[in-house]
């Protein structure tokens, strides 16, 4: 029989455990058989000595095992992607309702806001009367009826990750990959899903800032979650600057919407068919990435992606008619301003994380977990790198409650912005893993 105090023993003397020490071990974190002590040295344990890969893999799949799994019985292959972080990165609301238009299911369960980048649930939830909190019948009815849901993980599944989080929130273990890995890939192993899509953010405004360590980051989320049964892949993507020129929840919302009604594209639009398209290939219901990549646009540009999304909003409980007048319904700060460019100049770097932040500070975000999100705020509108712009012009516009935080914002996004001659050129795909 394993013991918590064997099992730490041995990992702090940089052994591997067996799988069914790490099975034991997940379970009691699950079931509160391993003290809270116990979970903190065993996440540093984790984090200063590492696991192999077959250890990963195993406590990835105890992680799942720690609570329900959903199973699927429906006329398509059921898909899924998940980002590691950015800001306005709002692809999950135009990638799972053109998925489901494409003839796959999407039980895409999301996460809040983290640190410097917004949570899709918060987006979600921006809406007017919409639930992100659906019990595992009502998710399950809302996928096959619309065809996707964006729904927050129910206690049921992987509480072992739940526990096991909240320790390495205040032990300084969050950035370990063993750790990373199995906490994503639990929630999304639980849903029961035939292909995935990870979406690895590389640049300022995403936690990893170096190349090596986002590819370091996408090998191990791909061998993890194959390893586990999961067919994966990942796209190495480029956040060096906002993917989308808002940030914020209820103008992230908007951006969406406009993209998902043809009236914007860009980069959110690019993303969004580059990820798609290689799930449809992995799916089945495409030929290739190329096919695949023309079915998603397609699926947005014909509008049939939009009326999966009101289906959705209208079965977790917003409005039923949000998409023929969606900014009718959106939340409007009290305070809009322009933030003109204190200078002439070409557009040339920008500090994404502090963008972030900035919204954070407005309330667009949670410094500490009880924190209400106000999801009016936030900065829009924002410039590219490259643009050309003369002293005055906007830099972007920032939605606040109140003058006094409009200023701040302000002083931020100037600050965030660098001024030159040239931009550097940057691929919004860096590489493809798997």
């Amino acid at each position: 029989m394993s013991d918590a105090r064997a099992i730490l023993g041995a990992l702090r003397r940089g052994e591997q455990p067996s799988d069914d020490d790490l099975a034991w071990f997940v379970q009691g974190l699950a079931d509160g058989g391993v003290t809270d002590a116990q979970a903190g040295a065993f996440a540093m344990a984790v984090c200063l000595r590492g696991l192999e890969e077959p250890g990963r893999v195993a406590l990835t799949r105890a992680m799942r095992d720690s609570g329900n799994i959903l199973h699927w019985d429906l006329p398509g292959p059921v898909l899924d992607k998940h980002s590691t972080g950015g800001v306005g990165d709002c692809v999950s609301l135009v990638l799972a309702p053109a998925l489901a238009a494409c003839g796959a299911f999407v039980p895409m369960i999301s996460g809040r806001g983290l640190g410097h980048t917004g949570g899709t649930l918060d987006k979600m939830e921006a809406i007017p009367g919409l639930t992100t909190a659906l019990d595992e019948a009502r998710f399950a009815e809302v996928v096959r009826q619309a065809g996707c849901a964006i729904v927050s993980a129910s206690a049921e599944i992987a509480p072992a990750d739940k526990r096991l989080y909240a320790v390495r929130d205040v032990t300084a273990t969050v950035e370990s990959l063993d750790l990373i890995c199995a906490s994503i890939l639990s929630k999304k192993l639980a849903a029961g899903l035939e292909g995935l899509v990870l979406d690895v953010k590389l640049g300022s405004g995403a936690f990893m800032k170096r190349h090596e360590d986002a590819r370091a980051l996408a090998e191990a989320l791909v061998s993890t979650a194959n390893a586990a049964g999961c067919p994966t892949q990942a796209l190495i993507t480029d956040m060096s600057q906002p993917l989308a020129p808002a940030l914020g929840n209820a103008l992230e919302v908007d951006v969406s919407m406009q993209v998902l009604t043809g009236a914007a594209g860009g980069r959110l639009l690019e993303i969004t068919c580059a990820l798609g398209g290689a799930l449809l290939a992995s799916g089945g219901l495409a030929a290739d990435t190329t096919a695949g990549e023309a079915a998603i646009r397609e699926a947005i540009t014909s509008g049939r992606a939009a009326e999966v999304f009101g289906r959705m909003v209208a079965a977790m409980g917003g409005p039923v008619h949000f998409i023929e007048d969606w900014q009718r319904f959106l939340p409007e700060a009290p305070v809009i301003r322009e933030i003109a460019a204190p200078q002439d100049g070409v557009i040339t770097a920008m500090d994404g994380e502090a963008l972030g932040l900035a919204v954070v500070h407005l309330g667009g975000g949670r410094q500490v977990e009880s924190d209400q999100v106000d999801p009016a705020v936030g900065l829009s509108d924002v410039v590219s790198l490259g643009d050309r712009v003369s002293k005055g012009q906007p830099l972007a516009r920032v939605h606040a409650a109140r003058e006094s935080q409009a200023d701040a914002a302000e002083r931020a996004v100037r600050a965030a912005i660098t001024f030159g001659e040239t931009a550097p050129e940057t691929p919004l795909i860096h590489e493809r893993i798997g």
